[in-house]
């Protein structure tokens, strides 16, 4: 046990962080690579009473995994696939580690090269069959591709595809978790329910965790907002999603799909914003759905004009149109050609009916124009991160400050018109872009000092709770960690706060997993 748990010392100071760009304080550290392990560190910690933060790759931009106090319980070395199935339906799923890296996954299915050592018979034969048939992929696909699975099932983590294909939690179909005090839970999709508002879960020592779901309503938009509960959910959602705050989990069967043998993107330039909008309504309505519809507003555009006229890393980027004030790319996945053909056909026409101009619009159909116009979807995050990494060295209280909040369909012109108006009256400096076909823009406010961040939160506040009157979500894809658990109390009030409080109790009474993720311990 002595060679588990290590002291906090300089050579470890990147685990004090994340994306997010706070830094946090911890004793210890541990990085199990099995199971057993994790049961070993977790029981030592419990006994001790010691507070526990849990790790994958530190992507997250919410503080879910930056600690305070107590040990880090690292889970990136934890990286081999552990078994493979057969489906019946001509898919197939794999069993992972939670610290397999998502690029290293891809890499994996796409090329059919696993590492199947200590695989058992069934799953070496179920490999077999995959090995065999055509392509499939995983479809999460959030901008940091160098997020481990198990970090984000833990915030239920999304992207630009999850518009047609939903974030993580149904491509999750078993998992492994184990809880503060050592003890296993095991669970598949589809086996253990919760009866109205009650549940009883049992773990594998026998023993039974018995206890009542929040009886608030989930808002009907994207949503990682505090603990996933419905009336007879399955109780392997309580976990996915859950913020590190339930179990840790440490294995995960995830659900590939057939790859289409057909994927093209458009990005269309709009001379106005509400000309994007627009457009945004019009491919929505359609009758077939794209895979995904991303954003970017002037300023996010501007940004880019930049990097690729003074940053040699960004030359590939596809020139913006002069005047344009928003761009909005299109995805569309299909497996005829002549199908995918008359959509981005009706694609042009809503274009142009919507004031946009087809000269001014990039097509990609082939794999390697398709990455380009991925390369113009991420950079822009990239390069707002980078801008910030540099101002945070003139004032280190300056950190992004990014919304995640989403609204039903309904109500797209009406948050844009809250943001924007927003801006305009605080004259702070931004960048907005996001997954608008879900309603989800992420208002990217760029402080420049102490007090541009400052007036940035209180803003965000504001925004909180006219999107919850929106009927809306303040966390849809980013989990609500440390970050967001003001907003989270907004959303929810204090009575719902108190019952997930009451929850999180069952699976860990002492309150010691993932402090101040979702909501402060009690007494603080």
């Amino acid at each position: 046990m002595g060679s588990l748990l290590r002291e906090m010392t300089d050579e470890y100071q990147e685990y004090l962080r994340d994306e997010s760009h706070t830094v946090g304080w911890a004793e210890q550290i541990a990085f199990p690579r099995t199971e057993e392990e994790v049961r070993q560190v977790l029981r030592q910690a419990w006994e001790r009473d010691l507070p526990v933060t849990l790790q994958g790759g530190r992507t997250g931009i919410s503080a879910g995994c930056v600690p305070h106090g107590g040990v880090v319980v690292s889970l990136a070395r934890m990286t081999r696939a552990e078994g493979c199935r057969a489906l019946g339906d001509g898919r197939f799923s794999f069993l992972v580690q939670p610290g397999v890296v998502l690029s290293e996954f891809g890499k994996w299915v796409e090329s059919k090269r696993f590492d199947t050592r200590g695989w058992d018979g069934e799953s070496l034969a179920a490999y077999g069959g995959f090995c065999r048939s055509g392509e499939f992929f995983f479809t999460p696909d959030p901008t940091e591709r160098s997020a481990c699975i198990g970090g984000m099932a833990a915030c239920n983590a999304s992207g630009a595809r999850s518009y047609l294909y939903g974030p993580t939690r149904p491509h999750i179909l078993s998992l492994r978790a184990v809880l503060m005090d050592g003890r296993t839970v095991a669970l598949r999709r589809g086996e253990r329910f919760a009866h109205g508002l009650t549940f009883e879960l049992p773990c594998e020592d026998g023993s039974v965790l018995k206890g009542t779901l929040p009886t608030y309503t989930m808002p009907p938009t994207k949503n990682t907002s505090g603990y996933y509960c419905a009336p007879d959910m399955d109780l392997m959602d309580l976990f996915i999603g859950s913020d590190g705050t339930l179990a840790a989990l440490t294995q995960l069967e995830v659900a590939l799909v057939p790859s289409p043998a057909f994927q093209w993107c458009v990005n269309a330039y709009f001379m106005e914003e509400d000309q994007a909008m627009t457009f945004v309504k019009a491919v929505r309505d359609d009758g077939e759905k794209a895979a995904a519809i991303e954003y970017f507003d002037g300023d996010a555009l501007d940004i880019l004009r930049r990097q690729r006229a003074e940053n040699p890393a960004f030359s590939a980027l596809p020139p913006v149109p002069d005047g344009a004030a928003a761009a909005v790319c299109v995805e569309l996945h299909d497996d005829d050609r002549s199908h995918i053909q008359a959509r981005l056909f009706r694609l042009g026409e809503q274009l142009t009916a919507a004031g946009g101009r087809e000269e001014d619009t990039q097509v990609a159909r082939t794999a390697a124009d398709v990455a380009t116009l991925k390369f113009f979807r991420h950079a822009v995050p990239e390069s707002v991160n980078m801008l910030i990494a540099q101002r945070k060295k003139q004032d280190p209280v300056i950190t992004k400050l990014g919304t995640d909040m989403a609204v039903p369909d309904d109500r797209l012109d009406q948050v844009v018109a809250l943001y924007r108006r927003g801006l305009r009256e605080s004259g702070l400096e931004s960048a907005v872009w996001g997954h608008v076909g879900n309603n989800h823009l992420h208002v990217n406010i760029l402080p420049r000092n102490g007090e541009d961040y400052r007036r940035g939160k209180a803003l965000y506040a504001d925004w909180a709770r006219a999107v919850t009157d929106m009927g809306g979500a303040v966390s849809s894809e980013h989990a609500v960690g440390k970050a967001k658990a003001d907003f989270l109390e907004i959303m929810y009030g204090p009575e719902h706060i108190a019952e997930m409080r009451a929850l999180k109790k069952v699976f860990d009474p002492k309150g010691l997993l993932g402090q101040d993720n979702l909501f402060a311990k009690e007494g603080d």
